[in-house]
């Protein structure tokens, strides 16, 4: 029950952050992070309308941006949110990019929300009750071979043993959280990333992934703790678990690509 009323308040924040961040679509102003990383007016923007709604809502719970300071992570829950993810999309006026919001329980993701503004579009999932998009319920694929499987991966590291495998390569979505959501609703067959996501651009998709049908796993079949201090992540796998050994050891032998 908590989770579900969670995901109620997740879903009212993530609507709300959009509607802000549309209003400085076009032509925000921008700036680099000390990590070379873009931010820009919508952003943060986008961050305080989360933090107004999320916060005095549940006055227990941390909190955890890629904006703003990371506070109360001792506590068991969490708020995890990235207020765009896909801010060099955001910043060109493209469409690709999401409001991405969960609820994290020693770790890990209980309630989650991905909000696509431009095309109000909204993906959810709560622990133990599914995934829906716009309210339907979604799964993956269930694809079992590798032959015809649709995976987004670095250009880097689409050679000859996933060529060979007739892998094909899912083309490009600049939202993290959008391209594996895609994995959920069955559009693809899985992700492989580039090292380094952080646990905001992970956190709401493993749990869409998750109650989907599917897995999302370090390349060794770690499960993610999102509750950890460092908050970057190596190369992860994600999608049918039929797939994920297979994957997972294709990418492993050429991680060095990337």
């Amino acid at each position: 029950m908590a989770a579900e009323s969670d995901l109620a308040l997740l879903t009212r924040a993530v609507r709300a952050a959009g509607e802000v961040a549309l209003s400085f679509r076009g032509t925000p102003k921008s700036w680099q992070k000390a990590d070379g990383s873009p931010v820009s007016e919508g952003d943060l923007a986008a961050n305080q309308r989360l933090q107004e709604i999320l916060s005095p809502a549940r006055p227990d719970y941390g909190w955890i941006s890629e904006e703003s300071e990371r506070t109360g992570h001792d506590l068991p829950v969490s708020f995890i949110v990235d207020p765009i993810d896909g801010t060099r999309a955001y910043m060109r006026g493209e469409d690709e990019w999401s409001i991405v919001a969960a609820v994290l329980h020693a770790g890990r993701p209980v309630a989650a929300a991905i909000f696509r503004p431009v095309t109000g579009t909204l993906f959810a999932a709560a622990l133990g009750e599914g995934a829906t998009r716009d309210g339907a319920v979604v799964r993956v694929t269930g694809r079992s071979g590798l032959a015809g499987a649709r995976i987004a991966m670095p250009a880097a590291l689409y050679k000859e043993a996933f060529i060979a495998a007739g892998i094909e390569r899912a083309p490009p979505t600049p939202s993290l959280a959008l391209r594996l959501a895609k994995i959920g609703e069955g559009r693809i067959d899985g992700v492989i990333t580039k090292p380094g996501p952080h646990h905001w651009d992970l956190a709401a998709a493993d749990l869409f992934v998750q109650e989907a049908g599917g897995t999302l796993t370090t390349l060794s079949g770690e499960t993610l703790n999102y509750a950890a201090e460092t908050t970057s992540h190596g190369s992860v796998f994600a999608g049918t678990p039929e797939l994920a050994e297979p994957l997972r050891r294709l990418a492993a032998e050429q991680t060095a690509a990337l």
